[in-house]
């Protein structure tokens, strides 16, 4: 005969949910995010449907990026509710960026709820040649 122990926390499994539903401060609900480097840009795609672009708000300070953004609620003033599942309010972002991005050329879009920012890589973390001399000629490096 197996006897099996099942150790359960309710705060903690409450904790976790409403993470989920609510998001932390580590992930934010309503603000998933998809980046990628392709050549000299890394380009960041993160979801916010339903967003106003006016309410979108994007500042840089030091090397970090903040985004912040509101959703409203789309119901009239005297509708009864029957469902809340979209998360309504003020959302926040940190992303954190390297040394090696220009944060003074960054360029933000937003198209069908999708906002796209872009942040060039600065021109002295791009690969770049060097001459070497000596010996009986110049040569090219890659550096």
């Amino acid at each position: 005969m197996t006897v099996m122990l099942l150790r359960t926390d309710p705060f903690r499994d409450l904790d976790r949910l409403a993470g989920q539903l609510m998001g932390t401060a580590t992930r934010p609900a309503g603000m998933p995010m998809d980046a990628y480097r392709d050549g000299d840009h890394v380009t960041a795609h993160l979801d916010l449907p339903g967003v106003d672009p006016e309410t979108i708000d994007l500042d840089v300070e030091r090397n970090v990026l903040t985004i912040r953004a509101e959703r409203r609620s789309p119901l009239p003033q005297n509708a009864e509710q029957i469902a809340a599942e979209r998360p309504t309010g003020r959302f926040s972002r940190q992303i954190f960026l390297g040394d090696t991005l220009d944060t003074e050329r960054i360029s933000a879009s937003y198209d069908a709820g999708v906002l796209t920012v872009r942040v060039p890589v600065a021109e002295q973390a791009k690969p770049r040649k060097i001459q070497v001399t000596g010996g009986d000629g110049a040569r090219q490096i890659a550096g």
